[in-house]
């Protein structure tokens, strides 16, 4: 029968006044004493009859119900004597009674414990209760009212979880009103804290230590970490949540029990829970992708730190908080290092060896990879990094300041670092550009290389973090690269023409532009057929350019003297250069030193 429901109707608890009168009379203290005694040796543990393994909270709960009250009848008869200084026989008789029934009253507690353990789980435990969080044993409702009440508002699961409970609170409530609140308290400490204890092993939490961590290998070491990332979520929204609900509605009529017995269960899973992240900070691995890791761990405490204040607000839990909070600080002083040693680590690139035509350098691709990837954390990175920007403007040429917006000052602190990380990038791409002998392919390297940057950036979170102004001004420099590059590579070629063709010219005159036209030309298309621009559409713009600056004046030309002259002078068609010009920037391997042996180079179109 249910005598547990979530009205408001008068409860049992230890503060409710027995059914003694103000000033009991001796046959009335008499009275009560029988009568406790009557029901109280009933349920007697020592007794030899079936009832020492009988439940009290059976189905017929009538009985648990006059139990309850007969003690609470009890412990008031027992001040009265006490406030009375009078009948010490009556005193102790009722004092042996008291003692006969808290064993009792231990007994049913851990009874009711063990046999609800799947109902007690953290789920059940936050449904079972009511708005208020609270459910009660009422005495005054009859058992049919209270049963259709129960039926109606929760499942029957639900409804045998709730009843559980509030058969552990008014347990606990009776017997910390009598005294025993200790040895309630010490029942559901030892109880709850296997239920929380085995929780976390099953989610894989287990007692690391730094020395294991440093010997895992990376793909086990990541593992753990994603089991660990999911089990903290499910360990404090659940099982450290579930478990506070429990204790506060079962010991709520003492916030110092209830607080102490949180803490007692709770406090040494949690700081092992906590402490993972902090024992993955102080790993000695130095790998820059390693940042990842920890960036989620960051992140994962960051988000659930409202839930860590609400669940272990009380004093006692106060080392929880502490170990998390000492984690995130760890977690993120080993990102600013992270990322502190991979900006050094691009301005120490020692490589000397020239990329072959000019391509983009593996730095420029590891680099933009690793910033792509770590502006998917931009909301992270700026938590971290807003506390202690790291720029340090004395490590970099005065030019790159020159221009008060090189780096534009975004509103998150993750953007202007990932921007800066990038100008450190750009610092040593200068650098690698004078590797180079030929200045021309100095210029197309970078203008590669920059433009390898922007489509990174344009590919990625980078794109939002460091706004239009910042790609604006990146591409109007690919284009002064580009301008150099053409003017120094091909200027010679330009100038082997007359910037006039007029019929005037003499036969040698002639004859003489043809032949440093054809030198010019091939000289150039033999060293150049071999460089490379990676990206179509500037590799397309080089080549118009170059093509709308060379084609029309050489056609002209050609047109005018070509026919005065043999095919020894004569050796390239306006179409033909068109297509010659088309073969360049794709990184062709050539094996002939000559190329321009006829006019017979016909593929079409100018652009490929």
């Amino acid at each position: 029968m249910v005598f547990f429901h979530t009205s408001s109707n008068t409860s049992l608890s230890p503060t409710s006044t027995s059914s003694l009168p103000t000033s009991p009379t001796s046959s009335m203290v008499e009275q009560t004493i029988q009568n406790a005694e009557s029901i109280i040796k009933k349920w007697d543990l020592n007794s030899s009859s079936l009832i020492t393994i009988t439940p009290l909270f059976h189905p017929n709960r009538k009985e648990a119900k006059d139990y309850l009250k007969c003690v609470m009848d009890l412990r008031g008869t027992m001040h009265f004597l006490v406030s009375q200084n009078s009948a010490p026989h009556k005193l102790v008789i009722a004092q042996n009674l008291m003692q006969i029934a808290m064993k009792r009253l231990e007994k049913e507690f851990y009874q009711i414990l063990s046999s609800n353990r799947e109902r007690l789980d953290p789920e059940s435990v936050s449904t079972s209760l009511s708005s208020d969080g609270s459910a009660s044993f009422d005495v005054e409702e009859d058992e049919a009212d209270q049963q259709k009440i129960a039926g109606e508002s929760i499942s029957e699961v639900e409804r045998v979880s709730a009843l559980a409970m509030a058969d552990l609170k008014a347990i606990a409530e009776c017997m910390s009103s009598s005294g025993y609140g200790k040895e309630c308290a010490h029942i559901y400490k030892l109880f709850s804290k296997s239920i929380v204890d085995r929780g976390l092993y099953l989610l894989g939490i287990e007692k690391f230590k730094s020395s294991r961590i440093n010997k895992m290998d990376r793909e086990y070491l990541h593992l753990t970490i994603k089991n660990w990332l999911n089990a903290v979520k499910i360990a404090l929204k659940s099982l450290f949540n579930g478990e506070k609900i429990l204790c506060d509605h079962v010991f709520s009529a003492s916030q110092t029990i209830r607080d102490a017995c949180f803490a007692e269960i709770t406090t040494d899973g949690a700081k092992n829970l906590f402490k993972f992240p902090e024992l993955i900070a102080k790993n000695k691995n130095s790998r820059p992708d390693r940042i990842f890791r920890l960036l989620e761990l960051h992140g994962a405490i960051s988000e659930l730190r409202p839930d860590i204040e609400s669940i272990f607000n009380v004093e006692l839990t106060s080392a929880i908080k502490l170990q998390a909070l000492s984690s995130l600080q760890k977690v993120g002083g080993s990102v600013k290092t992270l990322l502190t040693n991979f900006g050094s680590s691009i301005r120490k690139d020692s490589s000397k060896t020239p990329v072959p035509g000019g391509g983009i350098h593996p730095l420029a691709q590891s680099t933009m990879s690793y910033l792509s990837s770590l502006s998917d954390y931009d909301r992270i990175l700026t938590d971290i990094i807003s506390i202690h920007p790291q720029i340090d403007n004395a490590l970099f040429p005065e030019s790159y300041f020159n221009d008060p917006n090189v780096i534009e000052a975004p509103k998150q602190a993750a953007s202007v670092h990932l921007a800066w990380l990038i100008l450190i990038l750009l610092c040593k791409i200068d650098s690698k550009a004078q590797l180079y002998e030929d200045l021309s392919l100095s210029y197309l390297f970078l203008a590669n290389n920059l433009q390898f940057i922007i489509n990174q950036v344009q590919t990625s979170t980078l794109k939002h973090l460091l706004g239009h102004q910042w790609l604006s001004r990146h591409t109007q420099k690919i284009k002064q690269y580009a301008l150099s590059y053409e003017s120094v590579a091909w200027n010679r070629v330009f100038e082997s023409l007359p910037e006039r063709t007029t019929s005037e010219l003499s036969y040698e005159a002639v004859k003489d532009c043809f032949k440093r036209f054809n030198a010019a030309f091939e000289q150039v298309y033999v060293k150049q057929i071999s460089w490379i621009v990676p990206d179509g559409k500037l590799r397309d713009e080089l080549k118009v350019s170059i093509a709308g600056k060379l084609v029309p004046v050489y056609r002209e030309f050609y047109e005018t003297f070509s026919t005065k002259l043999n095919a020894d002078f004569v050796r390239v068609s306006p179409d033909d250069l068109g297509n010659y010009l088309s073969d360049l920037f794709h990184g062709t391997r050539i094996s002939s030193s000559s190329l321009l042996q006829s006019s017979s180079h016909s593929k079409g179109c100018l652009l490929r």
